[in-house]
């Protein structure tokens, strides 16, 4: 659903008054958080969708890092997920599911979770994903609202999964540029759990289905700051250049432009294809990490051993100005 679509549909929800919910769905935020005692939340996120590639278990995979993914950007250790399933099993054979969940399983053990059951319907379109739970100190979990100006901010994945999903589907996608946004994908973002200890990470956020632009707004009016992010900095997938020229754009991309130009500057040269990508709907996408200057450089590191190898710095927060984001 485009954010504006989403926001409007949260608005009109009842809000519930409990003192324990630490963080429901007004923030925007990754996940909610729920306290159970004084010295340890909980932290739940939803997330499942229609396969993106043709392997079962590849498919499983991203599935499960896209859900695993918004426990993780608060900081908490995933515990247990459940899975969530539509399969047309009165059309397509069962192993086929099996090799989808055995991916899925493959990701949630890799994070130190475990499968604790789910739910299967029928549906006429295969979807998966998870229903996840973790669980985090108070003083380590993270939010998109704490961002302080001079913050560094640093993305941990290479950008540019929607439009390699969608020349897939197309049959125009060079296999080799599939391959790496696959394992881009499948690559759980451990680093958010580790962030606060190794740089004292003051904000994050992952960045899915809004795009880096759409989540990046997100974060900057969550913490009443402006976020300025470098297009020539940003990471992207090799090869995916030629794909934005050849207009291999999510449906997404749109409506997510059209959400944030209200809140949006742009510098009087930017480039018209890093710029495009700062719109692509992501899958499994990377973080983008608010943290100290000083603390930046040992987060990129840290990223890096844990296999984010496209982590690097892509900005910086200053104070609140007339625009929530600044390209240049």
């Amino acid at each position: 659903m485009p954010q504006e679509g989403t926001a409007q549909v949260v608005r009109n929800l009842p809000r519930f008054d409990d003192p324990d919910l630490i963080v429901g769905a007004e923030g925007f935020s990754d996940a909610g958080v729920y306290r159970l005692r004084e010295d340890l939340l909980i932290v739940q996120s939803l997330d499942f969708f229609p396969p993106l590639v043709d392997d079962p278990f590849t498919y499983g995979q991203i599935a499960a890092a896209n859900g695993l993914s918004d426990v993780l950007a608060m900081g908490a250790r995933p515990v247990t997920a459940l899975n969530i399933v539509g399969f047309p099993d009165d059309q397509l054979p069962l192993d086929l599911l099996g090799q989808i969940l055995a991916g899925g399983a493959e990701r949630v053990k890799q994070a130190g979770a475990v499968i604790a059951g789910g739910h299967t319907v029928r549906d006429q379109e295969i979807k998966y994903g998870l229903s996840v739970t973790g669980v985090v100190e108070p003083d380590k979990l993270l939010t998109n609202s704490k961002a302080q100006p001079g913050d560094v901010l640093v993305l941990t994945k290479a950008l540019g999964t929607g439009f390699v999903t969608t020349a897939f589907k197309a049959g125009k996608c060079p296999g080799e540029l599939l391959q790496a946004a696959v394992a881009s994908m499948v690559q759980l973002n451990q680093v958010g759990p580790v962030s606060v200890e190794c740089a004292s990470a003051h904000a994050v956020t992952d960045i899915t289905g809004f795009g880096l632009a759409g989540h990046a707004c997100e974060l900057a009016q969550a913490s009443h700051v402006t976020l300025q992010i470098e297009l020539q900095h940003l990471p992207v997938l090799p090869g995916v250049a030629a794909l934005v020229e050849s207009g291999f754009q999510t449906r997404a991309s749109a409506s997510n432009r059209h959400f944030v130009e209200p809140m949006l500057q742009l510098g009087a040269s930017v480039d018209p294809i890093r710029l495009e990508l700062a719109f692509d709907a992501q899958t499994s996408g990377g973080l983008l990490i608010s943290v100290p200057a000083d603390g930046a450089e040992r987060l990129i590191a840290k990223a890096r051993t844990l296999g984010a190898e496209a982590a690097c710095r892509i900005g910086s927060v200053c104070e609140k100005q007339d625009a929530a984001l600044v390209l240049a």
